[in-house]
């Protein structure tokens, strides 16, 4: 009933109604998702002044929906929505500023973030399913505010009720993960696939990777692969760059090189850190193209500046060998150590090798040790076989 009144609304020029009509479509609530219609919807919206319809059409820009990556023109939307007092778009303003994404690390101007958390919890009290949804986001990523999992898990619940296929995805990844609630991988399948039915883009991948891995469901990589195929066809990043890992692996479908490097160029040029970390792989190993150590290098700089774990290890291992660049081995340490903090357990064992060898820094075999059984406690073989042997030294 809401969708048709919008919609009338909408045809009759109404800006609100147009922006809150590509909500509809960009969150496949009570239609079919579709990115495309959604972004035109927040043009038209934004054309006419709504500083909503300027939020969600930075939000498009910056997300890469029904639209290319552009975090310029959306920088520029967010700031002119900030300032005609939307707080979502003060919260993403403050986001930017706090991260250093494509603006400098600015953190008197992410005073925006304290204020637009407090305006987001108002509306959310209000029943506003996007501060809703901002919300719950800002709870599980602690972003602007402390983490606090049992209040995005009653967010999440509230959202389904209001049978909102983003509140469908995020209740499926409570369960996933154990956010202020049981483990419960078959509930966890079940929201997704929920979500999936209503075209959601984040429950199809979630759903993909259900089925990939045996989560609450057997493994059916065929399954995998179609949704993934299905994801990436609607422009989803992520999706692209899981397709192309399909491609290289033959998770569902025979291996294609040829296809898994185009795949992950897709993505690379979307923003994508996964895929701009994994093109950097195919230059390295030679993957579906020829062999540029420079490229790869660049890549993994690219991946490594993105917050990519994998790419800040990959970055430590071109400096450390000299691939693509010079050979400079305090970089490569400051490297793994980053990314060894941060929990990745290849980063993990090459820190602990450089400490028991001595190698450019001072050998430490309790360090060594330390760090051997990080990677160990995450299933890395290679560190559970150096951590036997030290031990029985």
């Amino acid at each position: 009933m809401a969708f048709e009144i919008y919609q009338k609304a909408a045809n009759l020029g109404n800006i609100i109604a147009q922006c809150n009509l590509g909500l509809f479509y960009k969150n496949g609530k009570a239609v079919v998702q579709n990115n495309d219609k959604a972004f035109e919807l927040f043009k038209k919206s934004s054309e006419g002044g709504f500083s909503g319809g300027i939020s969600m059409l930075g939000r498009c820009y910056y997300m890469g929906v029904g639209t290319s990556i552009d975090k310029q023109k959306a920088f520029e939307l967010y700031q002119k929505a900030a300032n005609m007092g939307n707080y979502i778009s003060q919260y993403n303003l403050a986001n930017m500023y706090v991260r250093g994404d494509y603006v400098e690390k600015d953190f008197n101007r992410a005073i925006y973030c304290k204020k637009a958390f407090e305006l987001i919890q108002k509306a959310e009290e209000l029943g506003n399913d996007i501060a809703q949804l901002y919300l719950t986001n800002m709870y599980i990523d602690g972003e602007g505010i402390e983490k606090d999992y049992k209040k995005a898990f009653e967010l999440s619940k509230k959202l389904v009720e209001r049978e909102s296929p983003d509140g469908m995805n995020k209740l499926g990844c409570c369960y996933e993960y154990g956010f202020e609630t049981d483990i419960n991988m078959k509930k966890a399948f079940e929201f997704y696939k929920k979500a999936s039915d209503l075209g959601n883009l984040h429950g199809m991948y979630n759903l993909g990777d259900c089925y990939e891995n045996g989560i609450g469901t057997d493994i059916d990589r065929k399954k995998a692969f179609k949704l993934y195929q299905k994801v990436a066809e609607l422009g989803y990043s992520h999706g692209i760059y899981y397709l192309g890992r399909c491609y290289k692996k033959g998770i569902g479908t025979d291996i294609d090189v040829q296809k898994a490097f185009e795949l992950y160029q897709k993505a690379a040029d979307l923003g994508n850190s996964d895929g701009v970390n994994s093109l950097g792989c195919c230059y390295d190993d030679g993957i579906g193209t020829v062999v540029n150590k420079q490229k790869a290098f660049k890549l993994f700089q690219k991946a490594s500046d993105l917050g990519h774990l994998y790419g800040m290890n990959n970055l430590g291992c071109c400096y450390y060998n000299g691939i693509g660049t010079e050979i400079n081995k305090k970089k490569a340490i400051e490297l793994y150590q980053k990314a060894a903090n941060l929990g990745n357990r290849l980063a993990q064992y090459n820190l602990a090798n450089m400490y028991k060898r001595g190698n450019w820094i001072e050998k430490d075999i309790n360090q060594a040790i330390h760090w051997y059984k990080k990677s160990a406690e995450q299933g890395y073989q290679l560190a559970q076989k150096k951590l036997k042997k030290l031990l029985k030294e």
